[in-house]
């Protein structure tokens, strides 16, 4: 399985090293509109190659992905912390119970207690 792994990140890479080389021209980025910008007084432009854009946009996407799900799992992760808790709480409680009753006791040495504890 390891090997699996090993050849899809280096058929992945190799995908993204030839996109990259065949999208090597220049671009104009331009963050803002050119009537807001020449009101700000900063063009807010950049020349990059193509491919810094492509996976730019990639990688927004993906963090984007990640906090909407982030965001999105709180609630599962509240639950699951709560559940936690009372299954610990639960487990405690157990084992005080089992150190108060004897474990070790035989089922008519238990009847013969409960029958002296009843006179």
């Amino acid at each position: 399985m390891r090997y699996f792994r090993y050849l899809f990140i280096a058929v992945v890479g190799i995908c993204l090293l030839m996109v990259a080389l065949a999208n090597r021209g220049v671009v104009t980025v331009r963050l803002l509109p050119e009537e807001m910008a020449a009101y700000l007084g900063q063009p807010f432009s950049y020349e990059l190659p193509l491919f810094l854009i492509l996976f730019g946009g990639i990688v927004a996407g993906l963090l984007i992905g990640f906090v909407w799900e982030w965001f999105r799992e709180h609630k599962h992760r509240v639950e699951a912390r709560v559940n936690k808790r009372d299954k610990e709480k639960l487990q405690r409680e157990v084992k005080g119970l089992k150190r108060k009753s004897p474990e070790a006791q035989d089922d008519v040495l238990a009847l013969l207690d409960d029958a002296q504890g009843a006179r």
